[in-house]
């Protein structure tokens, strides 16, 4: 896919979301009721079906009115005679306990081509319960509690203005979709919210988050195995970990990771900046062509981080290299303070060096008691331009490649 015709092809599905021939389908017409405690689930589920099949025009539209309404976890799935968007204006509840719910998904669309979600409301997860049932620490695994909302096998679509409150577990997550953009998405959790990243991208192509506001406990945004075509263009991130490829390498078949690029973004307070991530001790595989660049930093740790010894709960078995080829990459233009000396930190394995690294006009400041901003580079020789502070690799460690 060329990268340069993603976005404009996303606006053309935007426009033609917009003015196609809509067929309406209110859920207060299938019973449901916006006063707090009436359960939406079986009107949406009802509005779903009846309008997927609809043939009666170029495009379906369900809308839930302005409101307060109770939904229980619904599968909403094609594929769908005709383009179809979901427009939410109302306040949608999730139960407030997780053994009410059976799956690892809230709300799932699935199996939909030519989709919009849109409206100014918002999927309130209620996740404040079930962040006490996250002790990864201690299980080496975060407990498998619902995400807010879940994308499998969505295809030319587009979410806009919604929010996501309160996620359980992550408050968006992306599976095997093409051709997908979020733009004027807000997606809030506290800062202590265990493992809720805003939004997870996993073998998808074509992925657009414009203009989007995260602010949660885990990643801002993470990228998993088989990304290609990520676009990342003026994000605000904070606070949360970041804005983060991978992790990648836990699993066995992971697939390559390449064509990601993060612009204009803005961290804020958050514990990473952005980062490369991948297990120690992981198979084979391959992430490529990762660029970053025009990032503005406030008070924000490890601003910029390749961590090939990536191990949350420190039950790996860290002396064993990682196995991911990661090549291709660049820093361009990042600047602002640091709430840690180490302001860029490339730790690459031994086993194979960080290969084709660029690193230019970079300004980070910290203003602790142990100095000034530092660097620390391993198995890494990065070709160095423009602006330096700090100082960039003015002593690298290990085995390094030719750039």
């Amino acid at each position: 896919m060329d990268k340069r015709s993603v976005l404009p092809a996303a606006i053309a599905l935007l426009f033609f979301a917009s003015t196609a021939t809509s067929q309406i389908y209110d859920v207060t017409k299938y019973g449901a009721s916006g006063g707090g405690s009436s359960d939406i689930s079986q009107a949406l589920v009802s509005a779903w079906k009846e309008a997927c099949a609809s043939t009666n025009a170029s495009k379906v539209k369900i809308t839930v009115p302005a409101g307060t309404y109770v939904l229980r976890e619904v599968v909403l799935g094609g594929p769908c005679k005709a383009a179809i968007e979901v427009q939410v204006d109302g306040t949608l509840k999730a139960p407030a306990d997780p053994a009410q719910m059976k799956t690892d998904g809230w709300v799932t669309f699935q199996n939909v081509d030519q989709f919009t979600l849109s409206g100014h409301g918002t999927f309130d997860g209620q996740g404040k319960t079930a962040w006490t049932k996250n002790i990864c620490s201690k299980t080496k695994e975060c407990a498998n509690l619902p995400i807010n909302i879940r994308f499998n096998f969505v295809t030319n679509a587009i979410v806009q203005d919604i929010t996501s409150l309160d996620s359980k577990q992550f408050h968006v997550n992306v599976l095997g979709c093409k051709n997908f953009t979020f733009q004027h998405v807000t997606i809030t959790a506290p800062g202590d919210s265990p493992n809720t990243d805003g939004i997870h991208i996993g073998r998808s192509t074509g992925v657009n988050i414009i203009n989007t506001g995260i602010k949660t406990g885990g990643d801002c945004i993470s990228i998993g195995d088989g990304s290609e075509q990520i676009h990342i263009n003026g994000v605000t991130c904070g606070p949360g970990h970041g804005i983060s490829v991978g992790s990648l390498g836990r699993y066995p078949g992971e697939q390559p990771v390449s064509g990601i690029f993060v612009k204009n973004s803005t961290i804020t307070g958050a514990m990473n900046g952005v980062r490369i991530k991948t297990w120690p001790a992981s198979p084979a595989g391959t992430a490529t062509d990762m660029h970053f660049e025009d990032i503005t930093l406030d008070n924000v740790g490890n601003p910029i981080l390749i961590d090939r010894k990536y191990c949350p709960w420190n039950q790996c078995t860290a002396q064993v290299p990682s196995l991911i080829k990661i090549s291709n990459i660049s820093f361009r233009r990042i600047q602002g303070t640091s709430s840690t000396q180490v302001a860029v930190k490339l730790d690459c394995s031994p086993r194979y060096p960080c290969d084709k690294v660029e690193i230019s006009d970079i300004d980070i400041a910290y203003h602790g008691a142990e100095g000034p901003a530092t660097s620390l580079c391993t198995n890494v020789k990065p070709v160095i331009s423009g602006k330096q502070n700090p100082a960039i690799c003015a002593n690298v460690t290990g085995s390094s490649q030719t750039q």
